[in-house]
């Protein structure tokens, strides 16, 4: 792994956890091994998030069908919901459920700036979701 990759999912962590109500830890070696695992895991009283981090400097981020199916399959195994929260410098952090990306032409994934903005939510966005009826 990126040191720019731990470094983010490490920023992502320490967002969640100074809310106060959530908890977040770091996979260490995520992505490593055969058995499917996050990158980080989020969660407060009411929700548990399993979420596969990227961060970019471009304007669009391709990801291999793999890496989302690995979060889909941990995450249903472990009662967490599947996210991926990708960060473009200078936007902030967007969560999206993994069905929301596009697909190419060659069965890879999309993911670039106006389709987060529109239709992922922000860190304020997802924090409040999991606050609601507490």
């Amino acid at each position: 792994m990126s040191q720019k990759g731990s470094r983010t999912e490490r920023e992502l962590v320490h967002l969640f956890n100074q809310t106060g109500s959530w908890a977040a830890i770091r996979i260490a070696g995520s992505g490593l091994t055969k058995d499917p695992n996050p990158d980080v895991l989020a969660g407060n009283k009411k929700r548990c998030l399993a979420i596969e981090c990227k961060s970019t400097k471009a304007k669009s981020k391709y990801l291999y069908p793999e890496d989302i199916t690995q979060i889909t399959d941990f995450a249903s195994k472990f009662g967490a919901e599947a996210w991926l929260a990708i960060r473009f410098n200078h936007k902030g952090w967007y969560f999206l459920k993994p069905e929301s990306l596009e697909k190419t032409k060659s069965s890879n994934l999309l993911i670039n700036i106006e389709l987060a903005q529109e239709r992922g939510l922000k860190f304020e966005d997802i924090i409040k979701e999991g606050e609601k009826n507490e």
